[in-house]
């Protein structure tokens, strides 16, 4: 699904739930990850090949980010 489409979906949830409303929480959680998407997709379409190297150092961002779990 595009991120438009999760954001129409925080919106309509918005309208009359809490905003620690499980749903709309996750509905957010599911907007923020298919806007990170369709970024590195668009940087990784921009960019020349990345090594092998370069992609494991990338990957291990988004499996321990700053050192932390997410």
């Amino acid at each position: 699904m595009s991120w438009t489409h999760h954001r129409a979906r925080v919106a309509a949830l918005s309208r009359d739930r809490a905003s620690d409303d499980p749903e709309l929480l996750d509905a957010r959680r599911r907007l923020r990850a298919e806007r990170l998407a369709k970024a590195i997709r668009e940087t990784v379409d921009a960019a020349p090949p990345l090594t092998d190297p370069q992609r494991r150092e990338l990957a291990a961002l988004l499996h321990d980010p700053a050192g932390g779990t997410r």
